[in-house]
């Protein structure tokens, strides 16, 4: 259900960011993606830099190359170098009382759980995905500022911006460096952002 209201320009940009950070983190791109990756090019500014780098990385890696990377991050048989979940960032376990919190306001929001969807919700790409719905009223009315910020403070502040750091320092991150490093500046722009609006 989508909402009539007009979501201005610049929300429906910050949405966009929220949405490639959850297409890129919730499962390796396929090559059609990975090509138009490869096309991206930046400016000067940090964030243009981190874009160039991640289109310059996807020119020289294959879809099969980013498949290991994923796995190798994210997967890896219960060994995999980091774990994308709020719980484990705030309490060091899965499945916690983030997972619980969050669950609790998805419900309130009118959120359901993808049909198919193994992870847990508190997943960054499915908080990512969350966050540009909610901005850009994907799931009735968009969100206010405000109620942005409520969100953003409860699921993401606190660990988001420590996962994006550990991404970046990853041994395994080739292409999954520059995402992090987009990711980290994105975030802190949003954090920033929430509190000016305050």
């Amino acid at each position: 259900m989508t909402s009539d209201l007009e979501v201005a320009e610049e929300d429906r940009l910050r949405a966009d960011w929220y949405g490639l950070l959850a297409r890129l983190l919730g499962k390796e791109p396929e090559d059609s993606f990975l090509r138009s990756l490869a096309e991206l090019e930046g400016d000067d500014s940090e964030m243009g830099q981190a874009v160039a780098t991640l289109g310059k990385t996807a020119a020289r890696l294959t879809s099969e190359d980013v498949k290991h990377e994923y796995f190798a991050l994210f997967v890896g048989a219960g060994e995999s170098e980091l774990l994308p979940y709020a719980s484990y960032y705030k309490t060091g376990f899965l499945n916690d009382r983030p997972l619980a919190r969050l669950r609790s306001d998805m419900l309130t929001l009118g959120i359901a759980r993808g049909e198919g969807v193994s992870e847990p919700e508190d997943h960054i790409a499915s908080l990512c995905e969350m966050m540009a719905a909610l901005i850009a009223g994907d799931f009735g009315d968009p969100l206010s500022l405000e109620e942005q910020n409520v969100f953003f403070e409860k699921h993401f502040s606190g660990w988001a911006q420590r996962f994006f750091e550990d991404l970046e320092a990853a041994p395994s991150a080739h292409f999954y460096m520059p995402v992090a490093t987009i990711g980290k500046i994105f975030l802190s722009i949003e954090a920033q952002a929430f509190e000016m609006a305050a």
